[in-house]
């Protein structure tokens, strides 16, 4: 016979935030530095937002993130027109990139279409093949 005082205690709910433990796929992880989109997405179509986005997978499309940063990461490719107020590449970005405030583009990152920034960072082993047009701010 069941009595209340021996009622088996209910488990604890589960822990809203999913821990992805493999190291080979990063995971989607909101923060507040803002959306980390995982390697093994990959999105076709418009990309729009109001916070700080990194990319690790694929994109084709269109991205606008007009007061934000968008991280470009070095597993992602790119194949989008990208409009941010600041954009780093650390991968592959084919389109062209709009940015109110600077580009970077890393060492081992990759541009391949027209920039219009009033900054432009390439480090050392960084490329961009397209034109550039330096619009003061």
């Amino acid at each position: 016979m069941w009595k209340q005082d021996q009622a088996v205690a209910t488990p604890p709910p589960p822990n809203p935030v999913a821990v992805n433990t493999s190291s080979a796929v990063p995971p989607v992880v909101l923060n507040d530095a803002g959306q980390s989109v995982g390697q093994s997405v990959s999105i076709k179509g418009d990309l729009s937002g109001s916070e700080d986005m990194v990319l690790h997978g694929k994109m084709e499309g269109r991205i606008s993130l007009p007061n934000h940063m968008l991280t470009v990461g070095t597993q992602a490719a790119v194949k989008a027109d990208i409009a941010a107020r600041a954009v780093v590449v650390k991968g592959v970005v084919t389109g062209n990139v709009t940015a109110a405030e600077k580009l970077e583009i890393q060492s081992n990152g990759s541009v391949m279409g027209d920039v219009v920034s009033p900054r432009l960072v390439i480090a050392d082993g960084g490329s961009l093949q397209g034109k550039v047009e330096m619009k003061p701010k």
